[in-house]
């Protein structure tokens, strides 16, 4: 437990509760998802309580990122609603107890990922953690309006870490899944600042929708769902994946284009009324859960 006396303040003392806000539980979600599928979909065995610790590292190297990004970020995240009540903006913990917790947690899962597994797997997971911290939060995300875009490399590596936890290297369809998750990113979170877009202006945040304007960021969505879609089916043609998994690709990207085109074909420029825009964020984090998913039924099936 943590404590700070502010100057005319009562001393800070940070709960459990807290200190697990600060990994973002919600997004680590799909991160440990993603990883886990990478590790099921590897073309080798690997002891189960070796996979439980991978997938426990990358759980911990996830943590670790979003406390630093919360630390970095906690003058923004004051100035928006959606955050306000993180833990150091809300006032329950400081500045400097985030910054120790996320340093511990990402010297501890890179060491216990190398020891576990191999030390490949933790060189990507150590990479993945400085890219999100250093590049997307420190340079990018107050910089430029293709934060989301190139920052958007942070969160592919879970697919990526999985694969070589198992290897110890890394092949074509990793690389893929990675792309594939790359170019996900952008849609699903302009998605979201659309109808947040007064958020990010308020804390002074250049996403594309604040920059750009909504009409401009409804047709980068679409565009970008097309690569993103090629990218999905990519394995079946490529003979990385069998029909199960193209099919269920191919149709799961065919209502996130159609959803997209929805998009784009809206006027609207309230929040309330940004139902398809809503639909897509929703779905999107639906496509992704059920990709993986099918892709590691496909490889299971066909063994």
């Amino acid at each position: 437990m943590n404590t700070t006396t502010l100057p005319n303040a009562r001393p800070i003392t940070a709960e459990w509760r807290d200190f697990l806000a600060l990994t973002k539980p919600r997004v680590m979600t799909l991160v440990v998802y993603t990883a886990l599928c990478g590790l099921l979909v590897a073309p080798a065995p690997i002891h189960p309580v070796l996979a439980f610790t991978a997938i426990l590292c990358v759980a911990l190297g996830a943590g670790a990122a979003a406390a630093l990004n919360m630390w970095y970020e906690s003058d923004i995240d004051a100035k928006m609603k959606r955050t306000a009540n993180r833990p150091i903006p809300a006032g329950r913990m400081d500045r400097q107890s985030a910054l120790h917790f996320g340093v511990g947690l990402s010297f501890l899962s890179v060491i216990l990922m190398g020891m576990a597994t191999n030390w490949f797997a933790a060189v990507v997971l150590a990479v993945s953690i400085l890219f999100y911290v250093l590049v997307y939060t420190v340079w990018l995300k107050r910089r430029t309006p293709q934060n989301i875009v190139i920052g958007g490399a942070a969160g592919a590596f879970p697919p990526l870490i999985g694969w070589a936890a198992v290897t110890g290297d890394v092949t074509l369809l990793p690389v893929l899944l990675f792309t594939l998750i790359f170019l996900w990113t952008p849609p699903h979170f302009w998605a979201l600042s659309l109808f947040v877009r007064s958020d990010y202006a308020a804390a002074g945040v250049p996403m594309l929708p604040v920059v750009s304007g909504p009409r401009v960021t409804r047709q980068q969505i679409a565009l970008y769902t097309l690569p993103m879609a090629a990218a999905a089916v990519a394995p079946w043609p490529l003979g990385l994946a069998g029909p199960i998994y193209g099919i269920a690709a191919a149709g799961l990207s065919l209502v996130f284009l159609l959803l997209s085109l929805q998009v784009l074909a809206s006027k609207a420029t309230e929040p309330a009324a940004m139902k398809a825009e809503k639909r897509l964020f929703a779905f999107s984090v639906v496509y992704l859960f059920a990709i993986f998913g099918m892709l590691v039924v496909d490889r299971w099936m066909l063994a």
